[in-house]
């Protein structure tokens, strides 16, 4: 028996398939409650990693059901972020005009820099501080979990950098619907501030809906925009953090740095770009990408504990909170400045 089939026979195990089952379960009741009011705003993947941050604090988990833990957190999250691809059609974004990329690309590193900036006037750890920062710019928690394998941030130092953005979206989710009326912005104004500012894409849809239809579609293209501007941000990052990184330094350049499951994920947005696969098609594997995305959140989840979460993403969510803030402001004065 070669080494190959020692590996795949040491995976087929029923701790294994336990390890992935519960994180599938996790993931499935996650996306039911994110079907219901209020919980929408959350989102299904920050209700996986609630979910699984729950299970860890109620019950014991195996530690032999770890290697099928791990295995949904790692692998299947590279698969989900790959098919993901599908959401995004680089043409509406070209069509969108140079404005409206123009704007993504300032406050995406405006984003970056400031919030990455207070997270180490906040003593925040390095990784964390990265992942927080890039959550805030880009995506929410699918940029955290595609940024960490670029820093080697640990489990738990992703986990907690994706509960930190998937709260603050929300709550900013929440004061844009509430402040709608007073920012005297027309729909498609509207959108472009949500998507430009917001964390998650349910954050952006569940603000929009508050300016109409128009408010939502013009958001979706801005922040799928941002989305798509995860990929050269990712290999960036890698060789900025290799080139700081001393023992990684001396290592020499190594392909390890380029992240093959997010080229995936552009590769996968040019063909539904492209228009090869029906629509239908499409959200289909948009849908199978949320799930094993979600069973990765879950995994994180299972993974952290309360306490974790106090010591390591306090300072960090003050630093998140408050480059949140000043990317509002900034968001609000594009988008008047551009009319």
């Amino acid at each position: 028996m070669d080494n190959g089939q020692r590996r795949l026979k040491s995976f087929l195990t029923p701790a294994f398939m336990k390890g992935i089952l519960l994180t599938l379960i996790i993931a499935l009741v996650a996306k039911y409650i994110s079907t219901f009011p209020f919980f929408s705003i959350l989102g299904q993947l920050v209700i996986a990693i609630i979910l699984g941050m729950a299970w860890r604090a109620a019950f014991k988990v195996q530690d032999t059901w770890q290697t099928g833990i791990t295995f949904s957190s790692k692998k299947l999250l590279r698969i989900g972020i790959i098919l993901l691809g599908m959401r995004l059609n680089l043409m509406d974004i070209y069509n969108a005009g140079a404005s409206v990329f123009l704007i993504a690309f300032i406050n995406l590193v405006f984003a970056l820099l400031v919030v990455y900036g207070l997270t180490k006037v906040f003593h925040v750890d390095k990784k964390l501080g990265i992942l927080t920062a890039c959550g805030t710019a880009i995506c929410g928690a699918a940029a955290v979990v595609a940024i960490a394998p670029q820093i080697k941030a640990n489990e738990k130092e992703t986990a907690v950098g994706a509960a930190i953005v998937a709260l603050l979206g929300t709550v900013f989710t929440l004061v844009y619907t509430v402040l709608y009326s007073v920012f005297n912005l027309t729909p498609t104004e509207y959108g472009i501030f949500a998507g430009g500012t917001l964390h998650e894409i349910a954050h952006v849809i569940a603000a929009a809906s508050a300016g109409g239809n128009e408010a939502i579609d013009m958001a979706v293209i801005v922040k799928l925009t941002r989305v798509a501007l995860l990929v050269p941000v990712a290999i960036v990052i890698g060789i900025l953090y290799r080139r700081m990184d001393k023992k990684q330094e001396k290592e020499g350049f190594s392909l390890s740095i380029i992240p093959w499951f997010i080229l995936g994920f552009l590769a996968m947005s040019a063909i539904n770009s492209l228009g090869i696969v029906p629509a239908n098609v499409a959200q289909t594997f948009v849908n199978t990408a949320y799930i094993l995305i979600g069973m990765a959140m879950a995994g994180l989840g299972l993974n952290v504990d309360i306490k974790t979460f106090k010591q390591l993403g306090v300072k960090a969510f003050i630093a998140g909170l408050i480059g949140s803030v000043c990317l509002s402001i900034l968001g609000y004065v594009l988008v008047i400045f551009m009319r």
